[in-house]
């Protein structure tokens, strides 16, 4: 029984190991790594292309002016309001003229007291005249008076001096806008005495239309700029917010600075911008674009589709249903697109996104095609080895 047992035992281990050399082995699914690359291909076309300087500007007004007074006197009353835009030469506060008409009637009353002296002088010198003909007085009489007419008709005119100053001083308690611009924030109430030409002032009037933004660009872009600027029409600057996604304004170049800034290796430019609706807020941070150079008719690509390496400057562009470098050589790139200057043609499509797994020759899979030109190789139907993929 011992011996039947083992017997048994020995059958039932060959047969499993039997079962196991003879069973079919699956073969290894490919992996996620093994198949085509899932990519995303935008086309080369062909644009109009504008070589543009980016900086960050600050938006300055056109004119500051600090508004002071200009006589010392006791400030009557304000008329505008924080934050008003006003007009050239609209009244923006008055100062107490008493004083200065009492000194104005002081001035006048003395220039008449001296007029009438002029006049009684004057008909003393017609009758010294007459007499002097008839041989009554001597000649050293008629000179005294005439030199004393003369010298009462330049206290006359000093008079007259002192008279249109005391009227110029009283003209001065009514503080009128040099320009035209928005008031800014008060510093001194009504009330209050104020002295001439007080350094803190009463408040800063700002021009904000036109207005302009200060922007530096560095020395290598300085030779374009200037090329830029002496052509017949000013370079367009435009006024993009902080984020770079909305356009606040567009303007025109206005000027250069006269020098290079040593120590930062810029030149300083500005830029005017009429501002009429007001998006431009003095001393605001934007983002300058200023357009340099117009290319029409050049191959662009995206900026992100550029890889670079030993060989140069290239993208992967998708035939046939698999990727293929191709060097090419590159101009000028701004707004986030780069010239081609040759290596591609217009409607090849190369490749965005998924450029991490790719290498010459590799199977791909497009996903999410913008609409292609009919000459585009991707403007085919898929081949067979792309269509399972792309089911799946």
């Amino acid at each position: 029984m011992l011996w039947l047992v083992a017997l048994a035992l020995l059958g039932l281990l060959g047969w499993y190991l039997f079962q196991r050399t003879t069973a079919k082995v699956e073969p290894p699914r490919p992996g996620p790594w093994g198949g085509p690359v899932a990519v995303r291909v935008e086309v080369a076309r062909t644009e109009d292309f504008t070589v543009q300087a980016r900086a960050i500007g600050t938006v300055t007004p056109f004119n500051t002016v600090t508004v002071r007074s200009r006589v010392d006197g006791q400030l009557a009353r304000v008329l505008v309001q924080e934050g008003q835009k006003v007009a050239k030469g609209q009244l923006l506060a008055e100062i107490d003229p008493e004083p200065l008409r009492v000194a104005l009637a002081q001035a006048q009353g003395q220039q008449q007291q001296n007029q009438a002296q002029l006049q009684n002088a004057q008909s003393e010198l017609a009758r010294y005249q007459g007499l002097f003909k008839q041989d009554a007085i001597a000649r050293q009489q008629l000179d005294r008076q005439q030199a004393l007419v003369q010298q009462l008709r330049g206290t006359l005119q000093s008079d007259q001096a002192q008279v249109d100053n005391a009227k110029l001083q009283l003209s001065y308690t009514r503080i009128l806008a040099p320009i035209a611009g928005r008031v800014g924030l008060r510093r001194v109430d009504a009330g209050n005495l104020l002295t001439a030409n007080d350094a803190n002032g009463l408040f800063t009037l700002l021009q904000t239309q036109p207005v302009s933004v200060v922007f530096n660009v560095p020395e290598p872009q300085v030779a374009a700029v200037r090329a830029a600027h002496a052509g017949r029409a000013a370079p367009l600057a435009e006024a993009w917010d902080r984020d770079g996604r909305t356009q606040l304004a567009t303007g025109r170049l206005d000027t250069l600075d006269n020098q290079i800034d040593i120590a930062t290796g810029t030149l300083k430019l500005k830029a005017r911008f009429e501002n009429a609706d007001d998006a431009l807020f003095p001393n605001q941070f934007v983002n300058v674009r200023l357009a340099l150079q117009r290319l029409p008719g050049a191959v662009t690509i995206p900026t992100d589709a550029v890889q670079h390496g030993s060989r140069g400057s290239y993208v992967y562009v998708v035939a046939d249903g698999k990727s293929h470098v191709r060097v090419l050589t590159l101009g000028p790139a701004s707004g986030g697109r780069t010239v081609v200057i040759s290596g591609l043609a217009a409607g090849e499509p190369v490749v965005l996104e998924g450029l991490d797994r790719l290498d010459e020759g590799k199977a791909v899979v497009v996903v999410d095609t913008p609409a292609l030109p009919a000459a585009s190789p991707l403007a085919a139907p898929a081949d067979a080895a792309s269509a399972p993929a792309a089911a799946r």
